[in-house]
């Protein structure tokens, strides 16, 4: 049965930067395309970033473009989201997802994390 684990949420001051990591099991995880997505109180859950089985392909939400970097160990079953230039708006719990099909929609996931909480003080 697979898994994910979120881990690296927090508190910080909007400017400061956050790594998130996730990390997986239960799957064979080099043949998973793995993406974040984020759900603010009262919103939709949001596309955040995306990358390919092999990590050669990446795609962002246009509110992240230029601060968030998606990257993947293989070798450590591991995603990570590095969040910079954060700002309030960007307050939210991450979810991490795997799919055997890289997307840009919740609805192309199957796998999914319980979320860690980011919050960006102003």
């Amino acid at each position: 049965q697979a898994q994910l684990v979120e881990s690296g949420g927090g508190l910080v001051q909007a400017g400061g930067s956050l790594r998130l990591a996730c990390t997986a099991s239960g799957l064979t995880f080099n043949q998973y395309a793995m993406g974040w997505f984020r759900q603010a109180p009262g919103k939709e859950r949001e596309f955040v970033a995306s990358i390919s089985y092999r990590g050669g392909k990446t795609y962002y939400g246009d509110s992240v473009k230029g601060r968030f970097t998606i990257s993947r160990d293989n070798a450590k079953n591991t995603v990570y989201l590095q969040m910079n230039s954060l700002k309030p708006e960007d307050t939210a719990v991450y979810y991490c997802a795997a799919d055997s099909m890289l997307g840009l929609k919740t609805s192309d996931y199957d796998h999914w994390g319980q979320g860690t909480q980011v919050t960006v003080s102003s």
